[in-house]
């Protein structure tokens, strides 16, 4: 059971309940419909990226489907939450890849999502040995990071929202979804 896709989603979710939220967040990102399992963070070899409207096209209602999913809620006045997934993909496409969750609070959509890469750029690192600085090998014009002579792309998708100050609860989640 290796997938062959996956795609990127996000989504927001308000109501009076914490699991209510969270399921509107889930409807947000169209997910609501199937039955999540949870995975760890391998992006599989020569796994394609495709987009969120074509990946829910090979998905069928009450499908079994598995996600890297991060989450977050509040219930706070303003306070402010994030998730984010990071993914880091070495350019040799025989080789596998990772994913991170991030979940936060008090950042930015950008501070998040940039934590995310690096963090999937780190694990990545440590499993072929390398020496990692986050702040020395990365270009930010191509979005590119060469770890050992080997060139990583990374990309991050990221949800936020901030605590209603009617007292509901907020619930932001970021997911890959893998199509088998």
């Amino acid at each position: 059971m290796v997938p062959k896709y996956a795609f990127f989603t996000k989504g927001i979710g308000k109501s009076k309940e914490k699991l209510t939220s969270f399921e509107m967040a889930l409807r947000n990102a169209n997910i609501a419909e199937f039955n999540l399992v949870k995975v760890s963070s391998i992006m599989p070899p020569f796994c394609k990226i495709v987009s969120k409207s074509k990946g829910l096209k090979m998905l069928t209602p009450g499908q079994i489907v598995y996600v890297v999913l991060s989450e977050a809620s509040t219930n706070e006045p303003k306070r402010r939450i994030t998730s984010s997934v990071g993914m880091a993909m070495p350019e040799d496409r025989s080789k596998h890849g990772y994913l991170s969750e991030h979940h936060s609070y008090g950042e930015s959509k950008k501070q998040s999502g940039e934590y995310a890469e690096d963090l999937a750029a780190y694990m990545l690192a440590t499993t072929i040995g390398a020496p990692f600085d986050s702040n020395k090998n990365y270009n930010e014009q191509k979005d590119i990071w060469k770890i050992s002579g080997n060139t990583v792309r990374t990309r991050a998708i990221t949800s936020i929202g901030d605590g209603p100050e009617d007292g509901e609860w907020v619930s932001v989640i970021t997911a890959i979804v893998f199509v088998i």
